[in-house]
């Protein structure tokens, strides 16, 4: 029995040492390690480490969307990390992520526009917002307005598509009608296992509040 504990030890010894090298498979990931390995950079690692650790999550949300043709939820959250890997690459670097995450915005909507709560339109809403216009990019005020909007009414309680809009409508000078989103947004109800990030979504929520009760 000895013997064979201590066989079973020196295997499990040997896969973890064989798991921590470079190029060896990992178990294959779910939608729900996306998700998390996102709120964990995004909210809890430091501000130098999030370039490389988004462009890490990208590959691997490239291989589950890879895995699951077809289904818009790895589109979209695909969509999201090289999103997020762009706004930390910024510059003109970043043009080519955002174009990827818009194509992979307009793929799930194709399928299906209220998928993940109608994540799809309000995140490529907020591109729209956010990007450059022409001749630079693609950024359009009006069509970012237009997506945030049906975002909304898909999801009229969800805290990110109030927040999204919120911003755009501080952007366009709009601070009255911006915190009465803002308001909606921290009401809105917790979310199943999203506590990190709906942890983190509050307090950039309340940073706004603050800086536009501030330019009163």
């Amino acid at each position: 029995m000895q013997r064979r504990s201590a066989l079973r030890h020196a295997l499990a010894a040997s896969f973890i040492a064989l798991s921590l090298l470079p190029g060896f498979a990992r178990a294959a990931d779910t939608l729900a390690d996306i998700q998390q390995g996102w709120e964990v950079i995004r909210y809890q690692t430091p501000a130098r480490q999030r370039e490389k650790a988004f462009e890490q999550l990208a590959d691997r949300a490239r291989q589950l969307r890879e895995a699951q043709p077809g289904r818009p939820e790895p589109l979209i959250w695909e969509g999201i990390v090289l999103s997020s890997w762009a706004g930390e690459k910024g510059g003109l670097g970043a043009l080519g992520l955002v174009k990827q995450a818009r194509g992979l915005y307009e793929q799930a909507i194709a399928i299906d526009a209220r998928a993940l709560d109608g994540s799809a339109l309000a995140s490529l809403g907020v591109l729209y917002a956010k990007v450059p216009g022409w001749p630079i990019g693609f950024g359009d005020k009006t069509r970012a307005r237009e997506l945030l909007q049906r975002a909304l009414k898909i999801n009229p309680q969800g805290i990110d598509p109030h927040f999204f809009y919120a911003e755009l409508l501080a952007d366009e000078g709009q601070n009255a009608e911006a915190l009465g989103h803002l308001d909606q947004a921290l009401q809105a109800p917790p979310r199943p296992a999203r506590q990190i990030a709906d942890t983190g979504r509050r307090e950039e929520i309340k940073a706004l509040i603050g800086k536009l009760q501030a330019a009163r």
